[in-house]
């Protein structure tokens, strides 16, 4: 595991948020393969860039403002694979008329990433809550969809074996 593959999968996982808070889908191309798995948990899944694309762009275009810090990057290297856990805490605004304009949210990323030809790419990805505070009604930005946010403790997900980056890392 050499030092700059573990630099290149941190720079990967952090150019995600600003793809997603510049809304420069074209960003996406550099941070994940074509056939991605993304689960974002509460049935949002997705199969493929084209509609994670496409999604995205209809979920975060209503925002006025988003914002995504990324850290505690933990990297495993192996080969032309590689492991990354990471915390993210997201701001996400938008004018509503009643209920306050601001939600935000802390997490982490579990994410399998692969070497390509263009460098390292997310191959897939768990993204899961574990706090969240403001008005929910602000993420309510695709027709018909209403969020009652759920939160999945670390440690939970880890004690059912369920953290791929622990899995890769395990001492055996």
């Amino acid at each position: 595991m050499s030092n700059e593959d573990v630099n290149d999968a941190i720079g990967i996982i952090n150019r995600y948020a600003l793809a997603v808070d510049t809304l420069r889908w074209d960003l996406f191309d550099d941070v994940f393969t074509h056939d991605v798995e993304a689960d974002f948990g509460g049935g949002a899944h997705w199969h493929d860039l084209a509609s994670l694309k496409r999604d995205f762009d209809v979920i975060h275009s209503p925002f006025d403002a988003t914002q995504h810090t990324i850290a505690n990057h933990q990297v495993a290297v192996n080969g032309d694979r590689a492991h990354a856990l990471s915390y993210v805490h997201g701001r996400f605004i938008r004018k509503l008329p009643e209920g306050g304009n601001m939600f935000e949210s802390s997490g982490w990323y579990d994410d399998r990433l692969v070497r390509t030809a263009a460098g390292w790419r997310i191959k897939d990805r768990v993204c899961r809550m574990i706090w969240w505070g403001g008005n929910p009604r602000v993420l309510e930005t695709m027709p018909g969809v209403t969020v009652e946010p759920s939160l999945t403790a670390l440690r939970a997900e880890a004690a059912a074996g369920r953290i791929w980056f622990l899995d890769a890392t395990a001492r055996r």
